[in-house]
This record gives structure tokens, C-alpha cells and sequence, in this order.
């Protein structure tokens, strides 16, 4: 047979390497020169046949047999490789005829052009993501809708479509049965323990001073901070928030808190005039991987003037983040004017806190001269639609930001101003109050949106080259959506679906630093039952306390 009689049998048939699987089993034990055992075979024979657990025998120069692990011991070899679960398969020739093969562009079945067995390498891995329609969020957005995430330790190993898996073997493997696999979600502002109050004084004017300060003087412990943050932190996750920026009295039992949930989050101590606990939080904390220590100040109105620049220099010895509310009020507006003649922005940046470090909440009153000092600044911004509409504040001026080029995240603020804590149920208020504010339905489209509740987010807490996207060596914080809820059925665009219809009960697992807190709607890592039970036996004491009057 020459080369140009092989082509053209190959135009009509495919080899098969039938010879694989001709030797036969038998009981006694027969002489090999070599066993390649514990192999993932793939035969590619007439059937195709893969065994994942096999065996190829080789004597001189030939296969004397194919198998499964069994067939091992029917033979005697002076050499065996254990494959250790990795793909062997037979090897590849490169020669005359395959150049003119490709060059005639003839696929032919691959049994013609393989010889003697290869094993392929394996790579371990600690968790497969499979049959996922992945949301990259990376810098070219791209969309894998057969897609495999893999992760090992607290990071992912890589990402990409259906074929990949079989360089990898996992101890575990979740199948997404098609639903979205995207990166965790960020919430940049909140405060977690607050939500033992939800439901209290919604409707009740100049809430802050009046009802919530006076409430909280009464009844806010270490006790309370913790349990209504584990209760927060619960829905949180069963939302697909893997990531929070807190800001809440008694920060020791939040971290306390956080750590046991196995989330992630920016915890600030409040400072007024003594700095030293703030020192000692940091330190506390500092080297722990899910909690990063920050510093606390309320307000421009909340602190004066020599807190604010201390904390400002205290920032930037320690190099720790800052999160305030900023721009929230119209009486911090007229109070800073009237004062300083200043913005806000202009205040906070006169006494050197605005920097790459400060996470500004709010951010409602921005004149174009703020928003450029924000820009210039590097400062991140958290965008609390829900919160601020409810309170009737205003629409803060994102799509103007997000223009200049400011770092945006979405952000929750405390169960008693937006009610719930998930970032998925603010994504559809953010597209459609900016679209109303603009008067154009052609603002802030679906993508943009999810954006800022993911990469945006990890570019407001700094922490983009860490979170906000599915690539190779950054942190595995993953969470998977079910695929076959009415809601998420049917299903054409990602992004869309997520902003317009999906809701927190559509997440099905949440993956935070690699490890699995919530799987099939489950957490794995805190007992929700006795959280609840003891936010309900709090609720008692407050209403109690409300009965009697906060004030």
C-alpha cells in the first residue's frame, strides 16, 4: 500500500484499531515486557470505547491487551507505569502522508495515524464546574456557554469551554445542568447586623436621628451585632453575595460572624478620637484571607474635622481602607457649606482622606467638580439605588461616574434602609431608575449593570486583580444560578435574565475562596435554624423597647 492508495481509502472509510481489543482474557499469567495501569484509555477504536479505570499491556513491539484494571493480573511484565488516572491514548505520527492529508483538508478517523500509547498528563484539581454557561465578566466579557470553571485551594485554575475538563481530575465535580456559573457578587456597602431591625420605622420621617440612633443607644451589644450579622450573612449567600463592605459598632463580633460563615468582607472599626482599637482590630485581623480590617467614620457631619484627618493618616500608615457615607444628605450639604463653603467631596479631600483607599457610600449630591475629584482620586463609590429611593433621597449621578471613569460597585445598605441584602434584587432598580432618570431606555443596558455587581464592584474595594471575574489565578468566588426555574426559563441572553428576572432564590451554590458554603440551596458552614431562632428572640427585647418608646 502507498500513500496515495491510503488517501483514498480514507476519503471512504475510517480505520478502526479493532486490534486493541482482540487479545483475550485468560486465567493464566501470561509474560509482558510492560503494564500501564490506573489509565483513563481512550481506545479510539471502531466503538470508541473510553475505560476509565484500564489497563494496556505491551510485548515487544506490539499491545497484547486492553482492558479494565482486572485484566492486570493475568499478566507478568518486567516494567509497570502507574498512569495515576491519566489519559493514554495512542500516539501520533507526523509523516508524509498526514502533510498531504491536511493540505487536501480530509478529516480521517485518528486509528490510521496512531501507533504506540501516550499518557497525557493530568493536573489535580479540587473542584470541577461542568456544563456551565459561564459569565467570564474578564475585560473581553466573554460568555462560555458550555463552560468548565476549575478551581484548586482557594483559587481558579482555569476557565474555558466543555473540553477542558478532561485535562483535569477533581475529588469533586458540580454539574450546572446549563444554569449561569459567574463570579460572586459584591456588596460595597452595608451593615450587617441591622437586620434584626428590619421592618422598623420605614415610613417615619428624619429616621436616622429620630427613630434608628435613639433605638440603637437602647438595645445594639456585642450579642445582637453578632447574631443579626450571621442572619444577614445567611441571606447574603443564599443570594450570591461572596463578598461585603461593612460598617457597624462592635466590628469583633462581625468578624467573629464572618469568619464562621466562611465569607468575605471589608470590616471597618469605628474611630472617633482614640485610634488604638483600630490599631489593635487591624492587627487582629490583618492576616486572616477572607476578613480585611478597615477604618470606620460615619459621616462628614458624624466626626470632626481632627477625627477625619486622623483617620486619614492612620489610613495611609496602615495602608487601610476608609468607608463613610458621603453626599447622602441635603443637611450635609447645607452644613458643609454653610461651614466651609465646600462639597463634601471638597471637604473630606481638604483633610486628606480622598485616596485609592476611601470607599464612599452614597455619593447622591455630586457636583461634575466632585466627580472628577473622585475620578483623580481613584476613590470607590458604593451605589445604593434601593436604599436611596426609598428614602425618597434622589438617583445618584452613576452613569456620570461611570463616565469619567470612577470605580462604582452596588451596595445594599442595612436591612432597616433597603430591606434585603442581596445585590441580585437591586440589578433591576439600577437599569430601570437610570433609564427613568435619563429619560432613555438606551441607559445603563443589562451588562453594565451586572458589571457593577461584580468586576465594578472588586474596582471600588481596590481588590479587582483578586475578585470580580472568572480567570485563572484569581480567588474562587463562584456561584452558580439553577437553569430550570420559571423565572430563568426561557433563556436568551444572560445578563438580561439576570437583571430582569432572576431573584436570590435562583442561586443554587455559592463557592467563597474555594470552599462550598452554599450547595443546592444549603448552607454548609453555619446553623440557620438557631440563627433564626435567637434574631427572633431579639426582635423580642426590641419590641419591647419600641413599645416603650426609643425616644
Amino acid at each position: 500500500m502507498n500513500p496515495v492508495s491510503s488517501i483514498l481509502r480514507a476519503l471512504k472509510i475510517t480505520i478502526g484499531w479493532a486490534a486493541l481489543f482482540s487479545a483475550p482474557v485468560i486465567c493464566a499469567v501470561e509474560p509482558a515486557d510492560l503494564v500501564i495501569t490506573h489509565a483513563h484509555v481512550l481506545t479510539m477504536n471502531a466503538r470508541r470505547e473510553v475505560i476509565a479505570d484500564g489497563v494496556v499491556v505491551i510485548k515487544g513491539s506490539e499491545i497484547l491487551a486492553v482492558g479494565p484494571a482486572e485484566i492486570a493480573a493475568n499478566y507478568a511484565a518486567t516494567k509497570t507505569i502507574n498512569a495515576r488516572d491519566g489519559i493514554v491514548m495512542p500516539g501520533m505520527i507526523m509523516n508524509p502522508v498526514s502533510s498531504i492529508l491536511r493540505a487536501l483538508k480530509i478529516t480521517i478517523g485518528w486509528a490510521a495515524l496512531f501507533s504506540a500509547p501516550v499518557i497525557c498528563a493530568v493536573e489535580p484539581a479540587d473542584l470541577l464546574i461542568t456544563h456551565a454557561h459561564v459569565l467570564t465578566m474578564n475585560a473581553r466579557r466573554e460568555v462560555i456557554a458550555d463552560g468548565v470553571v476549575v478551581i484548586k485551594g482557594s483559587e481558579i485554575l482555569a476557565v474555558g469551554p466543555a473540553e477542558i475538563a478532561t485535562r483535569y481530575t477533581a475529588a469533586k465535580t458540580i454539574n450546572a445542568r446549563g444554569g449561569i456559573v459567574m463570579p460572586g457578587m459584591i456588596n460595597t456597602h452595608t451593615h450587617a447586623a441591622m437586620s434584626v431591625f428590619r421592618g422598623l420605622g420605614d415610613d417615619v420621617a428624619d429616621r436616622l436621628r429620630k427613630f434608628i440612633w435613639p433605638l440603637e443607644a437602647k438595645v445594639v451589644d456585642g450579642d445582637l451585632v453578632y447574631w443579626g450579622s450571621l442572619h444577614s450573612l445567611v441571606e447574603m449567600i443564599e443570594g450570591g453575595v461572596t463578598t461585603f463592605v461593612d460598617s457597624y459598632p462592635f466590628p469583633e463580633a462581625t468578624a467573629k460572624a464572618t469568619h464562621e460563615s466562611g465569607m468575605r468582607a471589608i470590616i471597618p472599626y469605628g474611630v472617633k478620637d482614640d485610634l488604638a482599637p483600630a490599631r489593635k482590630f487591624a492587627a487582629e485581623w490583618g492576616d486572616d484571607p477572607l476578613i480585611t480590617p478597615a477604618i470606620g467614620l460615619h459621616s462628614p457631619y458624624g466626626a470632626t474635622r481632627e477625627q477625619i484627618a486622623a483617620a486619614a493618616k492612620l489610613s495611609a500608615e496602615l495602608d487601610l481602607r476608609v468607608t463613610m457615607h458621603v453626599a447622602e444628605m441635603d443637611y450635609e450639604l447645607k452644613e458643609l457649606r454653610e461651614k466651609y463653603d465646600q462639597t463634601p467631596m471638597e471637604y473630606l479631600d481638604s483633610l486628606g482622606l480622598l485616596s485609592p483607599r476611601f470607599i464612599a457610600a452614597h455619593g447622591i449630591f455630586l457636583t461634575e467638580s466632585d466627580i472628577a475629584l473622585l475620578a483623580k482620586c481613584e476613590v470607590g463609590v458604593a451605589h445604593n439605588m434601593v436604599a436611596n429611593i426609598k428614602s425618597a433621597k434622589g438617583v445618584a449621578p452613576v452613569i456620570k461616574m461611570r463616565a469619567a471613569g470612577v470605580r462604582v460597585g452596588l451596595g445594599t445598605d442595612g436591612a432597616m434602609s433597603g430591606n434585603t441584602l442581596d445585590i441580585i434584587g437591586q440589578l433591576g432598580y439600577v437599569a430601570k431608575l437610570h433609564k427613568l432618570d435619563n429619560k432613555d431606555r438606551t441607559v445603563m443596558p443589562s451588562i453594565d449593570v451586572v458589571e457593577m455587581a461584580t468586576l465594578g464592584g472588586a474596582r471600588a474595594i481596590h481588590m479587582e486583580n483578586k475578585l470580580g471575574s472568572l480567570e485563572a489565578g484569581k480567588l474562587a468566588d463562584v456561584i452558580i444560578f439553577e437553569s430550570e426555574s420559571t423565572v430563568m426559563t426561557p433563556f436568551y441572553d444572560a445578563y438580561t435574565t439576570l437583571v430582569y428576572a432572576a431573584s436570590p432564590r435562583d442561586v443554587r451554590t455559592t463557592i467563597i475562596h474555594g470552599k462550598i458554603v452554599m450547595e443546592d440551596r444549603k448552607l454548609t458552614t453555619v446553623n440557620t435554624a438557631l440563627i433564626r431562632e435567637k434574631v427572633r428572640e431579639i426582635s423580642k427585647k426590641i419590641t419591647a423597647v419600641v413599645g416603650a418608646g426609643v425616644n
